[in-house]
């Protein structure tokens, strides 16, 4: 809106400056507020806190006294510490409307905030389940968010690749292994190759209770590392079952990956990186024989972590090493994102703490993003542990709320829309707080129709879209921006003048709340315009207006909704 340049002139500072200083005012009940706000401090370079606000209030009137109004500001006003800016109502509504309806799905991307941000290569993993168990609901978590992190990342234009590392070696696969040559079936491998596995797995568990069950085990495990051909060949079975399976319900999820590597890549480079660790000096051998590195800051051993077992073979943590060590050689990232629970944090840390020890630099452009836990999910079988129980209890609750809701349209797949509605309340309950907070899981409160849920706005998306079904869409050189002056119409125009700070918000700190917050509240706010502000039955050029104004609307909707994982509904 230019607001920079002006205060460029004032402040003799270059524009680019100024644009992360000037943000959209947040929308209020009283809709005559500001649309825009500076704040001093952020600009006099005066951030301590030991300014009153009298002293505040003081900068920022002998600022907006050097500032005049023009054609695009109409009025300037100063609060604590900030100088206010109302822009010109027939300007804002044709601009933000041509903004939107011109840059369609990338409204906000294309905004000034991001126009110096470098374009990055950047590595994302997520999701990594183990091989050979069932997809556990633990894995939502990871697998949702290390998806928005990279669908964000990849509209703001930067290089991504997504890796799915899975847990495909290590002592359970002895285990697995003589398991499934007591217990196992040929036949039901090739039918519920997951459930099948499981079951195996609990048996060869209690099995291993035992010596001899133990020792089969073991010996599995010493042949699988020895690559001894029945053993691999039971293994790679195991693998590739494993993975269609989850493909499929990857696909359910919406979700895809550009690589699938997992541990067992690693096995011999992890012997690499032991001999790396040695010749750096850096690996020590304890009483038992185990292999480890001192991270203490004193070299006395307080803290340090184990690489290697006393026969000197590899743990998770080496074959981690050797793999982003390998993933810095083939990729060449500038970030690499690793997306696990918040258990996993101290792990990561030492993680990062070898790899500056073994002078790799670019250790510090490594990151973890830790989420906690979710309690209580159950279906109505009880304690859930499959991902897959817990999307189809989501889409039968779903088609069993739309069977009985009145406003419920004849759909062509209803339970394509209950599933994809379904997803979309797992996401936005998942997204709604910070991802490192532990949350109380609810049917009830997840797929109610009202309030802050995926189900509103999906309704919210469908709502507006059966509107331009029904009018036609609006076109934007017959609009007459004097019909957008009513208060919930401007509520709707100043909200959406805000998009591009919350996308900016989320890409600094990998927080999906900032874009989910955003949403429910341009639902709720074009829910209520909606009821007041008729298409049908007003005069063409009001209709023509307010039209334009609902579709700019839903397509901000749709593009963050896309972001977030979600795929918006166009009927239900």
């Amino acid at each position: 809106m230019c607001i920079h340049l002006m205060l460029s002139r004032v402040l003799d500072l270059p524009p680019e400056h100024l644009i992360k200083s000037i943000s959209a005012v947040p929308v209020s009940k009283n809709w005559q507020v500001a649309d825009f706000q500076l704040f001093v401090d952020s600009v006099t370079g005066n951030r301590s806190s030991s300014h009153s606000k009298a002293d505040l209030q003081l900068q920022a009137q002998k600022l907006a006294e050097k500032l005049n109004c023009d054609t695009i500001v109409s009025e300037i006003s100063t609060g604590p510490g900030t100088v206010n800016f109302k822009i010109n109502r027939d300007l804002l509504a044709k601009t933000v409307l041509q903004h939107v309806l011109n840059d369609g799905s990338e409204y906000g991307i294309r905004s000034e905030l991001f126009s110096a941000l470098p374009k990055r290569k950047i590595v994302v993993e997520f999701s990594s389940p183990n091989i050979a168990k069932k997809f556990h609901v633990g894995h939502l978590r990871s697998t949702i968010i290390g998806n928005f992190i990279a669908n964000l990342k990849e509209a703001l234009g930067h290089q991504v690749t997504r890796i799915n590392y899975l847990g495909d070696w290590g002592m359970q696969f002895g285990l697995l292994g003589a398991g499934f040559q007591q217990f196992g079936s040929e036949e039901k491998l090739k039918s519920t190759p997951l459930q099948h596995l499981f079951e195996v797995y609990v048996q060869a568990n209690k099995a291993a209770e035992d010596e001899n069950g133990k020792k089969m085990a073991q010996d599995f495990f010493k042949k699988l590392e020895a690559c001894e051909a029945q053993e691999l060949s039971l293994w790679q079975h195991f693998r590739n079952f494993s993975i269609e399976e989850y493909v499929r319900i990857y696909k359910r999820l919406g979700v895809h990956f550009d690589e699938y590597s997992g541990e067992s890549f690693y096995r011999e480079k992890s012997q690499e990186v032991l001999k790396m660790l040695d010749k750096k000096g850096l690996l020590q051998k304890t009483g038992e024989g185990t292999g480890i590195v001192d991270l203490s800051e004193k070299g006395d051993l307080s803290s340090c972590s184990t690489v290697a077992r006393s026969d000197g073979t590899s743990l998770y943590i080496t074959r981690d090493l050797a793999a982003a060590i390998d993933r810095m050689n083939t990729y060449n990232f500038d970030t690499m994102i690793y997306v696990t629970d918040k258990s996993q944090s101290s792990h990561f840390q030492k993680l990062f703490q070898i790899l500056k020890l073994m002078d790799c630099e670019w250790a510090e452009r490594c990151q973890h993003v830790p989420f906690g836990l979710v309690q209580g999910m159950k279906t109505r079988r009880g304690e859930v542990v499959f991902l897959e129980d817990v999307l189809d209890e989501a889409r039968t609750r779903m088609l069993q709320n739309m069977a009985s809701a009145k406003s419920t349209k004849e759909l062509e797949n209803p339970l394509e829309t209950a599933e994809t509605i379904g997803l979309a309340a797992l996401i936005i309950q998942d997204f709604k707080g910070r991802l490192s907070s532990d949350y109380q899981f609810s049917w009830d409160r997840v797929l109610q129709s009202r309030g802050d849920t995926g189900v509103f706005l999906q309704y919210t998306h469908a709502r507006l879209h059966s509107l331009e079904q029904m009018c036609g869409n609006g076109q934007l050189a017959d609009i007459n921006a004097a019909c957008l002056q009513d208060p919930q119409a401007l509520s709707i125009l100043q909200h959406l003048l805000r998009y591009d700070e919350v996308l900016y918000k989320s890409s600094e700190d990998l927080q999906p709340k900032h874009i989910v917050s955003y949403l429910l509240t341009l639902s709720h706010l074009a829910g209520a315009a909606h009821t007041t502000l008729h298409v049908k039955g007003s005069a063409p050029e009001v209709a023509q207006a307010r039209l334009c104004l609902f579709q700019a609307a839903r397509t901000v909707l749709a593009n963050g909704m896309k972001l977030l994982g979600i795929t918006p509904v166009l009927k239900m």
